[in-house]
């Protein structure tokens, strides 16, 4: 995971000066902020791989930076830190996306193991995220006429099947179904299903996505 890159979020000097040392001796990229609103004001950066944000702070809490960055196209994951822990913090921290909740002080070693599984998270939240966006550009070359088609062949319909239902030639069915599988890159209706449904499960199954 060496070269990832991880944004610190806490107004506490101290604490944030630590993890940064921690972290970039673990060949991280670590990037410190002191607030919420100072982290904001970098776009926000969707490029860091993880967050480590503080809950209480001067200033926007840990949660409401997490509410801020759930309306982005792509949210990294995040570990909410602090020293006041309680369980409807923790429940709030973790519907917003947030992987884990660790009370301060925390050990260094089970916070390093835990920093691991959020980078591993963010790979496989960005794999779904290519995937929806590809998926999603393919969509949008297609006709209104050939969503309708694409429609009919996911309900399995026959091509004549199709031309009743749209008042068109089989023909034209013929030809809307030929365009529909090659701009979506597919040789079958089974094929052209399975794509689909990688991309709902992927929109489903990934918030932190951010989202």
């Amino acid at each position: 995971m060496s070269g990832k890159k991880l944004a610190i979020v806490d107004d506490d000097a101290a604490v944030r000066q630590a993890l940064i040392w921690l972290l970039d001796g673990q060949g991280y990229q670590v990037s410190g902020f002191e607030s919420a609103e100072e982290f904001l004001a970098t776009g926000p950066d969707i490029s860091f791989n993880g967050l480590i944000v503080d809950l209480r702070m001067s200033g926007m809490s840990g949660i409401m930076l997490l509410e801020r960055l759930a309306g982005l196209e792509y949210c990294p994951p995040a570990i909410m830190l602090t020293a006041h822990g309680d369980v409807p913090h923790a429940v709030a921290a973790i519907k917003l996306g947030a992987l884990d909740f660790m009370e301060k002080p925390f050990d260094d070693e089970v916070l390093l193991a835990r920093v691991d599984n959020m980078l591993q998270q963010d790979e496989a939240n960005r794999a779904s995220h290519a995937r929806r966006q590809r998926v999603g550009g393919l969509l949008a070359q297609l006709t209104e006429r050939e969503k309708e088609v694409m429609q009919l062949i996911l309900l399995g319909k026959l091509n004549k099947q199709i031309a009743e239902d749209l008042s068109i030639s089989m023909k034209t069915v013929e030809v809307h179904r030929s365009r529909v599988f090659e701009k979506m890159g597919v040789k079958s209706a089974v094929e052209l299903a399975g794509l689909l449904a990688a991309s709902q499960a992927d929109s489903g199954g990934s918030r932190s996505d951010g989202h």
